[in-house]
């Protein structure tokens, strides 16, 4: 592909990853209840789950999914029932105040359970299928070998979703300053959860072109 043709895919994706989404919130809100550090392993979940999807799509998975009656339907529903379910359980939430004076936070959860939950955030979210479906193949160069081309593309979309994982996540742990009372931890909670559960609503909405 044209050089100007990979800066204007960047220029989108760098807009597209940086509107906050279940991703997104999802790391912030890791980072704020866990720490910077062991928020990374909630990023790479979410990264593997955005990269095996585009990588599929570039394969060609995608076209198949939405061709097979009720595929695309069982996933929407499935992906909606899980962020809501995130939503219902951080409204019920414990509001314990977080600790940021002695530097990062003690986590009860592994770092593989981690990593498990932010691949399950990223992979169910069927918008992702769509948008990589219709999104990728318009910066393809018929004329040229395409698997570089999604290659590049893919790898291009990781970098900068990375990159705004990790402004997402320095954003939270800033805002851990600020949840040092109940209150306003259970308050932060609470809009967190009905972020989530909009964002499970939304999923409803979605339909194949």
């Amino acid at each position: 592909m044209a050089l100007h043709t990979w800066w204007l895919f960047v220029g989108a994706v760098l807009l597209l990853s940086g509107t906050p989404g279940p991703n997104m919130l999802h790391v912030m809100s890791r980072s704020v209840q866990l720490g910077l550090r062991r928020s990374v392993a909630a990023m790479a979940g979410c990264l593997a789950a955005v990269v095996s999807v585009l990588a599929a799509s570039a394969a060609g998975l995608s076209t198949l999914l939405l061709a097979v009656p009720g595929a695309f339907a069982v996933l929407r529903y499935a992906g909606a029932a899980y962020l809501v379910y995130l939503g219902i359980r951080a409204w019920r939430a414990e509001a314990a105040p977080i600790d940021v004076g002695a530097g990062e936070l003690v986590a009860r959860a592994s770092r593989a359970a981690l990593f498990r939950g932010g691949f399950a955030i990223g992979i169910s979210n069927p918008k992702l299928i769509l948008f990589a479906a219709a999104f990728l193949p318009q910066f393809i160069d018929p004329a040229r070998a395409k698997p570089p081309q999604f290659l590049l593309l893919v790898l291009s979309f990781a970098m900068v979703e990375a990159g705004w994982y990790a402004a997402y996540a320095l954003g939270g742990r800033s805002l851990a300053r600020y949840l040092t009372r109940p209150a306003i931890r259970r308050g932060f909670d609470r809009l967190t959860g009905t972020i989530f559960i909009g964002f499970g609503l939304a999923l409803l909405r979605a339909r194949p072109a």
